[in-house]
């Protein structure tokens, strides 16, 4: 992408690769699963337009950041990510006392974190299909998922290290990629062992307008370099993260948010979460919450879905502040 530029940071032990571009506010952007930095390009490129100074990191364990331990899933925490973060912001932002943040996925979940430890470091957070998740202190979180959706659920999948890696790998790790950025079906992700995604790897799979082949080969390039295993981490840290951050129950964020999320987004359609959001338990958990928008017609990957769209979002918000 024309006028990005890319470094390396050494931060909380770890080599993070960041993308930058544009000066002025700066605007932290947090990728998730199975992405890169590379997801915001659009919206970095918007906002830099725009008079803000747009900053993309991989997250420790994918991509371009090295130096992870990634034979050890305990260190994948949100703590460890929101440390990471912090070092960065300290490094890369010295000079801010705030920084605005926007987060997808697993990135808004790390949001979240760093709004919930850190607030004192956040502006305002614009956060795309992940809401905030109260901790439940009586069940563990595999475990819920686990009672809820059965064994073959992909969550559910991920926590035995390098079996799902093995199945990736026969499957390659393109046709992986393919299937997760293009689901588009509001229910949950089954991955029954030897099955794969259920489809036979001789079927083509047509891509979205917003993908393109071009686009597919940077995000394939960059993870058959790392592996899954990284990435995979911090599906495996969800119970050691769950006992870690028992000093954190019942708290609130609060910082101003706005929340986006499609209404075909698997995370909108599971069980309890349109009820969450809308009936008031979301802003109980959140009281600076500004704004819910639901797009209607739009999955998971809503920021390059519908990256005009999102872009307006954000900007619009941050010019309050």
């Amino acid at each position: 992408m024309e006028g990005i530029e890319h470094k390396s940071v050494t931060v909380n032990g770890i080599n993070m690769h960041v993308a930058e571009i544009g000066q002025g506010p700066f605007v932290l952007f947090l990728h998730g699963f199975p992405e890169l930095w590379y997801s915001w390009r659009h919206q970095m490129c918007f906002m830099a337009s725009q008079g803000f100074r747009a900053v993309a990191p991989d997250l420790r364990g994918y991509g371009d950041t090295t130096g992870a331990p990634v034979n050890d899933s305990t260190k994948f925490t949100t703590l460890h990510v929101v440390g990471d973060l912090v070092a960065l912001l300290n490094a890369v932002a010295a000079q801010e006392e705030k920084v605005f943040v926007v987060g997808h996925d697993w990135g808004a979940m790390f949001a979240w974190a760093l709004c919930l430890y850190r607030p004192d470091k956040v502006k305002a957070l614009v956060n795309l299909s992940v809401p905030f998740q109260p901790r439940n202190p009586s069940k563990k979180p595999v475990e819920s998922l686990l009672a809820v959706y059965g064994e073959d659920y992909y969550i559910c999948r991920f926590q035995e290290p390098g079996e799902i890696e093995g199945e990736f790998a026969q499957m390659g790790t393109k046709r992986v990629l393919t299937n997760f950025l293009t689901y588009r079906n509001p229910g949950p992700i089954y991955l029954p062992k030897g099955k794969g995604f259920g489809d036979s790897a001789d079927t083509p799979i047509i891509l979205p307008s917003w993908l393109s082949e071009e686009e597919l080969d940077y995000y394939a390039g960059k993870y058959e370099k790392s592996g899954f295993t990284g990435a995979l981490n911090y599906y495996r840290a969800l119970d050691i993260n769950w006992e870690l951050t028992a000093p954190w129950t019942g708290d609130q964020i609060k910082v101003p948010v706005k929340f986006i999320v499609g209404d075909l987004d698997l995370t909108y359609n599971a069980p309890g979460t349109r009820d969450f959001i809308h009936k008031g338990g979301f802003k109980r958990y959140v009281p600076l919450l500004k704004e819910v928008v639901v797009m209607e017609g739009v999955a998971h990957f809503i920021h390059q879905e519908k990256a005009d769209e999102i872009n307006k979002h954000i900007l619009d918000f941050f010019q309050e502040f």
